[in-house]
């Protein structure tokens, strides 16, 4: 296994691993120890097939159903594409269009249900001859750049997450679908500790809306604030995919968007969120963990 930095702050690219090779005793732990340390594993060439991808994956933890998020049948495999399943590409007015570019905003998957995300393993299968970029900045380098003071005063915020909160930014009519609006608000602390590392993130997302104690105007702009902050140019690392592409990162410590592309171009990335146990910290984002 050869590794190397894909950003000065975070992220690893791992050279000389099949994933499919990887169980609980075998690579799995190597790479688990790179995904605390670095937030973000990268590896190339893999060509993982649905149940390739489904396995390896379940390593992590249970999966998040993303392609039913009601949970109430076995988690599939979620596509993220601008290709429907007869072969055509999405009208660029299509909603599902609408909803990829929602991706498009600074966020952190699955902060809107009620038990959220710890990683995402997303896999590029076919990719436009340009743009689709996936950009990524790490919210615990963030929040380790920040000011003393302001740290302690993150350490004790809450933040309020709804799904439908980061759609209506896109479309006010995207927000009012079933999908966006089935969950209640969830709210979780500000700051996210690593039991493994010690080391504190920012837990933000496009889908936070307020924070616990101040009114909405003075929620929302800390909100803005703090994600510009975490963002900046110098802190994003901007990963142009090939096929075979995986990716592996820590919801706990990375925000992500996508980019655009050309639309009538087709663009196919697959992806399994795994849901976070107490043994990642769970319980002390919790709000009874106040």
């Amino acid at each position: 296994m050869q590794t190397k930095p894909v950003h000065p702050l975070f992220g690893i690219e791992v050279d000389g691993v099949d994933l499919r090779d990887a169980t609980p005793d075998c690579l799995y732990p190597e790479i688990r120890d790179l995904f605390e340390r670095h937030s973000l594993v990268l590896f190339r060439g893999q060509h993982l097939d649905d149940d390739e991808h489904t396995e390896f994956s379940k390593l992590f933890g249970p999966l998040e159903d993303r392609s039913n998020i009601r949970m109430d049948g076995p988690p599939k495999i979620s596509p993220v594409s601008n290709v429907e399943e007869d072969g055509k590409l999405l009208d660029p007015k299509d909603q599902k269009l609408l909803n990829l570019k929602s991706n498009m905003l600074w966020h952190t998957d699955s902060t809107f249900l009620p038990v959220p995300a710890l990683a995402n393993i997303l896999q590029a299968r076919v990719v436009p001859s340009e743009g689709g970029a996936t950009e990524f900045a790490s919210s615990k380098a963030g929040f380790a750049s920040f000011a003393p003071e302001l740290q302690e005063r993150l350490r004790h915020l809450f933040f309020h997450h709804r799904y439908g909160h980061s759609r209506a930014k896109i479309d006010p009519e995207l927000a009012k679908q079933a999908l966006f609006t089935m969950w209640p608000d969830q709210k979780w602390r500000a700051v996210w500790t690593n039991p493994v590392t010690g080391e504190e993130s920012l837990y933000i997302a496009s889908h936070a809306f307020a924070v616990e104690g101040l009114d909405p105007a003075e929620g929302q702009a800390l909100i803005d604030e703090l994600t510009e902050a975490v963002t900046k140019p110098e802190h994003i690392y901007s990963h142009q995919w090939t096929p075979g592409d995986v990716i592996v990162w820590d919801e706990r410590a990375i925000l992500h968007r996508g980019t655009p592309w050309p639309y009538e171009q087709p663009r196919t990335l697959v992806s399994y969120c795994v849901s976070a146990r107490d043994i990642d910290g769970l319980n002390t984002v919790k709000p009874q963990a106040a």
